[in-house]
């Protein structure tokens, strides 16, 4: 998909909700989006592997996009589903090194991709938004340690029950019958982000159906019980 497809108007607009673009005025935003190509993807498909070469940046604009690394059985650890408005690949803008991690569309997505020497340029003229920069790499650092620690301390039911609660609190997705929170994450990407395999997952979900803590229906999750889980959270 090409700018002009989309329109600047509504790139505009998506862009503003960006982390690194918030607060910018108008015509800040227009320097940036001139600069952006705007790219349409698949779910499924790869936006870029581990080890390729970083040369740009990408802000989500609209669907999710999976960041994981290769695990030594083979499998995948999703180390984050990134919203509309997050960005990623933003190691690139300092170093200009490999990916350390896979980045994949989770759901039909769009996203605006900015070269390294546009968003260097783009700093250098706003050297604040660097403290916008910093704040994404210590995020992503706080949550790449808490997974890590989660998956050498904490049983699988701690593990499903925390990582289903930050699910719902990054990206709510309330039921339109219930009103209660929803995920949409197939039982093996559930696996893939708390270390653990499908079966696992699944029985650990049937055991929270029979009590009432969730509720399983076509490929989604509902969650019935948020005390319930919110418990099963704190324990070790």
């Amino acid at each position: 998909m090409q700018p002009g497809k989309m329109g600047l108007k509504e790139a505009r607009r998506l862009l503003s909700n960006c982390i690194l673009f918030r607060g910018l005025r108008a015509e800040e935003r227009d320097g940036i989006v001139n600069r952006t190509r705007i790219r349409a993807l698949k779910a499924g498909e790869t936006v870029f592997s581990m080890g390729s070469p970083g040369e740009n940046m990408m802000a989500v604009l609209s669907g999710t996009i999976r960041i994981s690394v290769p695990a030594p059985d083979g499998k995948e650890l999703v180390l984050a589903i990134l919203q509309p408005g997050e960005v990623f690949g933003e190691l690139a803008v300092l170093d200009g090194k490999e990916r350390s991690a896979d980045a994949a569309a989770d759901s039909p997505c769009t996203l605006a991709i900015l070269d390294r020497r546009d968003i260097l340029a783009f700093l250098e003229r706003h050297p604040a938004a660097w403290l916008k920069v910093v704040a994404v790499l210590c995020d992503r650092l706080r949550r790449a340690d808490q997974q890590l620690a989660e998956v050498a301390l904490l049983q699988l039911p701690a593990r499903l029950a925390r990582t289903m609660l930050r699910i719902t609190n990054e990206a709510l997705r309330p039921s339109a019958s219930s009103g209660k929170p929803t995920i949409q994450f197939s039982q093996r990407e559930l696996a893939n982000m708390v270390g653990g395999t499908r079966e696992s997952v699944n029985k650990c979900l049937a055991a929270w159906q029979r009590d009432g803590i969730v509720k399983m229906s076509g490929g989604t999750i509902t969650i019935s019980n948020l005390p319930a889980l919110e418990t099963i959270s704190e324990q070790g």
